[in-house]
């Protein structure tokens, strides 16, 4: 087996899972879940971390650090040659996500520099952002639409984010991934810590925090918490994406598959947890009564990032100050969770023989080429977001799938449990990986029978309706197009990702 690059030690793969699941999703999904939802939706999220997405992300590592290819390689060598075509598509669905996700780290410095642009005039004595707003009410409606609709500003921005992200990933693992997320993760967390102290400083704020952590049984009823529950945990903590399986095939040999696990998925809890006490006490310390604060709370505004967020901490002193660390932040988690993306795209590449750098340069072709669309226009990115946020879960699946076939028991003892000191009861990881199965396959129908396109599958013509952004038949027909594809090249994917000798690491870095 070829020498592979690996993490200098447990706190380098550690950051790099925190990097990988700490992204855009927990500073700006989570508190409009939250805050939609109380406690009751907390609840379900954290349960379905022990179900859903900690057994996945231990099968990815485990996978991952046994096989140490990249995801068409490690899959295809743990379910066989048949199945191919499945890593495949679980390599496709996440690429498909990074080239629209370079996009949310250009949104987030739009906003970023749109913070210190106010933040200047402020402390230059000119008008700041509440003034701008008492004189303007729809000012940040407006900068938003501006800025996500063929924009030339963002579209340069989205391109610089992955030419970034490919230069650093270029120098390799230790130098480029690992380093910096020695940076990322820590300041990350630094500054949630900051937001969240100031938000329940002020007064009424405490409110927004017994609000956030209310339950509220009558909400158990409601079957969209559940899959908002499963979808906000897969999506957070990188389960399914295939990320894991990626950042581990770069671990040392002798690492512990579980602890490792944990840490990294209470470690992305923490800080939606974080993001959540940073945005729902500044909404209650805002709001003119509680009662305001939970209708605006309960509403689900999906604009809560990118046109409450600056509003809300406009109107407090130094709020200013707030609004660009909280930009910042955004900025830098988005960021920290498109470099494993692009990453899973060059370890894939480097299956293939190529060396690294070849790799990256190919990587960041192919991410600004497809990526264009969805900076571009802000539907396009709302379709492609829909269609593979939802192949999250067929990703999962098809990982479960592959672990029962070699059999949960022996999967658990041989690839999880070697090396470990933390282990998990055998019972459990079967019974997740044999309950997943039928529960995933009955959201994937829940989630399609809603309907939420006027017409899901046929126009009022009659014809395949595969061009309306939210339809049924745009999601299905992009998965079976993937899926076409990869059985189609089943037998010459096997035979280059996995049956090809490639050259040695030191080779492949130069």
């Amino acid at each position: 087996m070829s020498k592979k690059e690996e993490f200098s030690s447990r706190w380098g793969i550690i950051l790099a899972a925190l990097g990988m699941a700490i992204g855009a999703g927990n500073l700006w999904r989570f508190p409009r879940l939250a805050g939609q939802y109380g406690g009751t939706f907390i609840l379900l999220w954290v349960l379905f971390l022990f179900i859903w997405s900690i057994p996945l992300l231990l099968a990815e590592f485990s996978i991952g650090k046994r096989f140490k290819k990249g995801v068409i390689g490690s899959y295809a060598k743990l379910a066989g040659k048949p199945y191919t075509w499945a890593g495949f598509f679980i390599t496709l669905c996440t690429l498909g996500i990074a080239f629209y996700y370079s996009v949310v780290t250009a949104w987030g410095l739009r906003y970023l520099g749109f913070s210190v642009e106010n933040l200047y005039h402020e402390v230059s004595g000119g008008a700041g952002l509440a003034s701008k707003l008492n004189d303007e009410p729809e000012l940040l409606n407006h900068y938003w639409q501006e800025i996500s609709n063929a924009n030339g500003t963002t579209m340069v921005l989205y391109v610089v984010a992955v030419l970034t992200g490919t230069w650093l990933l270029m120098k390799g693992i230790q130098k480029g991934l690992e380093n910096a997320n020695k940076i990322l993760i820590p300041g990350l967390f630094l500054m949630l810590l900051l937001i969240a102290f100031v938000a329940l400083s002020m007064e009424g704020g405490a409110q927004g925090l017994e609000y956030m952590f209310h339950i509220d049984f009558a909400l158990f009823l409601n079957p969209k918490i559940w899959l908002e529950a499963l979808s906000q945990s897969a999506w957070s903590t990188g389960a399914g994406w295939g990320l894991m399986m990626t950042i581990s095939s770069y671990s040392r040999s002798d690492e512990d598959v579980t602890l490792n696990t944990f840490i990294g998925a209470f470690g992305n809890n923490s800080a939606s947890i974080l993001a959540g006490m940073a945005i729902l006490p500044a909404v209650f310390a805002l709001s003119d009564s509680a009662e305001e604060a939970t209708h605006f709370l309960q509403s689900g505004n999906y604009a809560l990032t990118f046109t409450i967020i600056p509003q809300l901490f406009g109107h407090i002193p130094g709020g200013s100050y707030l609004t660009v660390l909280f930009f910042l932040a955004f900025s830098i988690a988005a960021f920290s969770s498109f470099l494993p993306m692009i990453e899973l795209f060059i370890s894939n590449l480097i299956d293939l023989g190529l060396q690294r750098k070849k790799a990256a340069i190919l990587a960041a072709g192919f991410c600004i080429l497809l990526g264009f669309p969805s900076a571009y226009s802000l539907d396009f990115f709302s379709n492609q977001d829909w269609v593979w946020g939802l192949g999250l879960i067929v990703n999962g699946l098809l990982i479960i799938i592959a672990v029962l076939r070699y059999g949960s028991t022996s999967f658990k003892q041989e690839l999880i449990d070697s090396d470990a000191d933390f282990r998990i009861p055998t019972l459990y990881f079967r019974l997740c990986m044999a309950f997943n199965v039928p529960f995933g396959l009955f959201l994937l129908y829940w989630w399609m029978s809603q309907g939420y396109s006027e017409y899901p599958w046929f126009d009022n013509e009659g014809n395949w309706n595969v061009i309306d952004t939210y339809s049924n038949a745009t999601i299905l027909s992009q998965w079976l197009l993937v899926v076409g594809i990869g059985v189609l090249f089943n037998n010459y994917l096997y035979r280059y990702f996995v049956l090809k000798k490639n050259k040695t690491y030191t080779e492949l870095s130069r």
